[in-house]
């Protein structure tokens, strides 16, 4: 199975910052894709932003020059880095992660979610 953390959420005003963090551990064989969602109340979840084995990245328009995803080193751990915060940017945002076992088989796994409010 494959575990992952969240943290990082709050509340910020309007034009503000926060930095998402989810780390990834268990029985990870390869890493295909991490990624953020985002769910709104009364919303679908939302592709937020992901990034592949290799490094690719691709953004929501709405997200697009604001947001930016990244990985450590180990490329277990993803980031979401907020910037110049809306509040439609308001939701509860969800790790992704697609990996294989060393069987390979997929293994789609979610994090917990964490609330990100933007309110003054």
């Amino acid at each position: 199975q494959v575990q992952l953390v969240e943290s990082g959420g709050g509340l910020v005003q309007p034009g503000g910052s926060l930095r998402l963090s989810c780390a990834a551990s268990g029985s990870i064989f390869s890493l295909d894709a991490m990624g953020w969602y985002r769910q709104a109340p009364g919303k679908q979840r939302e592709l937020v932003a992901i990034i592949t084995s290799r490094d690719n990245t691709n953004y929501a328009d709405s997200v697009r020059g604001r947001f930016t995803i990244s990985r450590d080193n180990a490329k277990t751990t993803v980031f979401l880095q907020m910037n110049m915060l809306k509040p439609e940017d308001t939701a509860v945002y969800y790790c992704n992660v697609k990996s294989r076992s060393r069987s390979w088989a997929l293994q789609d796994s979610w994090g917990q979610g964490t609330q990100v409010t933007v309110s003054s």
